[in-house]
């Protein structure tokens, strides 16, 4: 009987320098032809647009996984706010507000996600006894799960015990929140070969809870649990190869261990992954291979695969061209909150590409937007040119998303 241990919430590094160095240097092409005859200009070249911030690798080593440190919320996109060398947009339709071809904004390269919130691997309890202490977890029955899994911790050294063991300690579950002593029954199962435990252990590492923080400490048993085969070890330690800082810096090998988390179902690794395929990164460049990691990632609702989706099926950049399913995507992952969605959806919008030109929506994206972070001059002016009236209802239907947007700022 398999039985779950309870959510762990995981901590990581801060990914956003470990990536935006590394991966944000990959152009995002969308380059839909010009309306209304049009011609859209190239861009000025522009320094390589900063990757989103990601999370850096949770930890690795054996056994059951504790509950780390809470990790913060996951991060969406970072707004790119100058435009790239190779992206150029459609010119809003003559007749709208004036037939103006530009340079599109920047698509930010998302990097591959922090690790967010992975649950270990599901332990498969060695006998009905502990299939007991687990479901007593389960069912919020702490102290019984505790008894239980002292019990057999003590009698037969059971690692799963000793891991169920550290996550009541770490939770506070049942008995009083004590880091160290969940360290030192993560530690114990990480002996026996616990996957799960060991990426536990790092993480407590990682947040410096039982222990002074040691990254050392993080990236050895990362390594462990990777190697033990505990999917989000292998993305967050995929991470440290590429930040080069634990280890010598090693696309190749990143890319190996995004492909294991990516392989195991983590859409944060397919992203990931597809990032590498999309600039030839660790891997041989390969635009059809991004493209289905990104539509795998984009199902599982990640955001900057979304975004990045939408943009290849936009341009079809690897995928058969489909500026209907972009417009869909694009207006779903500007719904959720991605600012770089928001402005490509207000350009789609003006244009008039994969779904009807509505000039009052480009405008209420746009002003959207920019209070994300996303500037457009391209866009300013074509608000510019529209009739009072139309302005004043894009500000009206935009206003509800910044009081949101104000609110949400320290």
């Amino acid at each position: 009987m398999s039985v779950k241990l309870g959510p762990i919430v995981l901590v990581g590094l801060a990914a956003a320098a470990i990536v935006s160095s590394a991966l944000a240097q990959a152009p995002i092409q969308i380059s839909p032809p010009a309306q209304g005859g049009a011609k859209p200009k190239a861009p000025a070249k522009t320094p390589a647009v900063k990757e989103p911030a990601q999370k850096a690798p949770s930890s690795a080593t054996k056994k059951a996984a504790p509950p780390a440190p809470a990790a913060p919320a996951p991060r969406t996109t970072t707004p790119a706010e100058r435009p790239r060398d190779d992206e150029v947009w459609p010119a809003p339709p003559a007749g709208a507000a004036g037939a103006a071809s530009q340079a599109g904004p920047p698509v930010a390269t998302p990097a591959p996600p922090a690790a967010t919130s992975f649950a270990p691997m599901s332990p498969t309890p060695s006998g009905p006894a502990l299939a007991v202490a687990y479901a007593a977890y389960q069912r919020g029955h702490y102290l019984t799960a505790f008894a239980e899994a002292t019990r057999i911790a003590s009698e037969t050294g059971d690692p799963k015990a000793m891991a169920l063991l550290g996550e009541l300690y770490v939770n506070g579950n049942g008995v009083p929140q004590n880091y160290k002593k969940a360290a030192d029954w993560f530690r114990l199962a990480a002996e026996r070969g616990d996957a799960a435990a060991t990426f536990a252990l790092a993480m407590l590492h990682l947040g410096g809870r039982g222990g002074p923080r040691d990254l050392a400490a993080v990236a050895k048993y990362l390594q462990a649990a990777a190697e033990l085969g505990h999917p989000a070890a292998a993305y967050d330690l995929a991470l440290l190869y590429i930040d080069g800082q634990q280890f010598p810096q090693d696309f190749a090998r990143a890319a190996e261990l995004f492909r294991r988390a990516a392989d195991a179902g983590i859409p944060e690794a397919q992203y990931a992954l597809a990032t590498l395929y999309k600039e030839g990164r660790g891997v041989p460049q390969d635009r059809a291979e991004a493209a289905r990691l990104l539509s795998r990632a984009s199902r599982a609702g990640n955001l900057d695969a979304q975004v990045e989706y939408a943009i290849a099926l936009f341009n079809g950049a690897g995928v058969d061209p489909d500026e209907a399913g972009a417009a869909a995507l694009m207006r779903k992952a500007a719904n959720r909150g991605s600012p770089i969605a928001q402005n490509r959806l207000a350009r789609i919008l003006a244009a008039g590409r994969g779904i009807p030109t509505n000039p009052v929506h480009a405008a209420q994206w746009h002003i959207i937007a920019k209070a994300g972070g996303v500037s457009d001059t391209w866009l300013d002016e074509f608000v510019a040119k529209l009739k009072p009236a139309e302005r004043d209802a894009a500000e009206k239907a935009a206003k509800p998303w910044l009081v949101a947007i104000a609110q949400s700022r320290p």
